[in-house]
Order: structure tokens, then sequence, then C-alpha cells
């Protein structure tokens, strides 16, 4: 799962994305407030794990944007801000959870669990475009019904073409995506993934266009 943590203590960051990655998930972490809520209108996560007293912009206003944006994936609020109006407040503003600093580790994971959990359900843990169907848990992609055989990073990348199916996707958008894990992703690798998932896709209706200079877009194949 994706999971951002937008967290301003280096110390309780690092703690924190261990213990994430601990249990396999992605995880991108910003300081900053303003860097944050950039990051929240380009990609998708699966949870935000939010600071509120954050430099650059409050993690209060950070939240009032996201919901805004109609965006349904799930928060929790983890802050020192511990009065009764904080924590209305944030649940008002759309927070899933609130926990206050100082907290225990196995409770802080049970909720993440129990978030994650909630996003999946609420979303679905298929994704489906004409005849291509993606398992986002099980890592799984049919196409027509016969199973595709796709490495983790091609999985990777038609998820995120799936998820914004109709919008075009930069090479950037992907990288990012993909570099959750610490790992950096050349322009020239990503070029090998979408040519080698457009491949597996052409037994289907199912096209990866490139359009040069901006992205890809996933799109069904034109009829001959």
């Amino acid at each position: 799962m994706r999971v951002l943590l937008v967290e301003d203590d280096p110390v309780l960051a690092d703690g924190l994305m261990r213990i994430l990655r601990q249990s396999k998930h992605a995880v991108t972490h910003e300081s900053n407030g303003l860097r944050a809520d950039e990051r929240l209108v380009n990609q998708d996560f699966d949870l935000i794990i939010l600071d509120l007293g954050l430099p650059g912009l409050d993690g209060t206003e950070i939240l009032r944007r996201l919901r805004y944006r109609n965006s349904q994936v799930p928060v929790l609020v983890l802050t020192a801000r511990d009065k009764v109006s904080d924590r209305v407040q944030g649940l008002d503003l759309g927070a899933d959870d609130y926990m206050t600093k100082p907290f225990d580790l196995p409770e802080f994971e049970a909720r993440v669990r129990a978030l994650l959990r909630r996003g999946q359900s609420a979303t679905g843990a298929y994704l489906y475009f004409g005849d291509l169907t993606l398992d986002t848990v099980g890592h799984r992609a049919t196409l027509e019904g016969k199973p595709l055989e796709l490495s983790a990073r091609e999985i990777s990348v038609l998820e995120i073409l799936m998820l914004r199916v109709g919008r075009i996707v930069s090479k950037e958008q992907i990288s990012q995506q993909l570099s959750d894990l610490k790992e950096e992703i050349s322009n020239n690798a990503i070029e090998v993934y979408v040519h080698r998932l457009r491949k597996k896709l052409e037994i289907g209706d199912i096209n990866i266009r490139t359009l040069r200079g901006l992205g890809y877009m996933l799109e069904k194949a034109a009829t001959p």
C-alpha cells in the first residue's frame, strides 16, 4: 500500500517509516506542508498520516484542500494538539482518525491497518478497464479472463495507468510512484516497462498510447 507520511520531526518520521516499510508499505515522506499538498494533487495514495503543525502549510489546511478536491483517501491525523476542540476540528474537516502524541506504536499500527482495510472496502481491491482486470491486493492481472505474466514493476505501472484512465500520465508521475521505496527510476527504465506492458496487452483490446513530450494514456485499442 502507498502511504504518505507528512511529519516534520525527523526522528519520529524515520521511526514511522521503518515501521511502515516493515509492513511492506511503500512510504513517501514530506516534512513541509506545501510540498505535501503539491504531491497530493499529483499522486494517489492509500493512506495519509498527517501532522498538523507543519512549516509551509498547516495540516488542517492540507486536509481542507484534500476534501475540497473530493479525495476519499483515509487520513490519520497524528499531532501534539490534544484539545477536544482540535479533535473536533480535525474530524469535521474530514480526518478518519485522530491520534495525539505521544502514542503507543502497537495502537498506531492497529489504526493504520484498520484505515487501510476501510479504504480497500470503500474503493474495492479490483480495477477494471474493458476486459482488463487488476487485483491491487493480490497483484495479479487478467485480460479477457486469462492471467497476464507481469513483473512487479509492470504491475505497478499498470495500476498507475488504470487509476488515471482517460488522463495523461507523465513519466515524472510514474517515476514518483515507483520511487517510493527510495530507488531511482530513470526515464529509460520507464520506457522499457511501458514497452513490455504494451506488448503483453496486445492480445486484447487495450493499448497504451504514447503522447510525445507528455506521457502515456491507457485506452481501448483502435478497431481495425
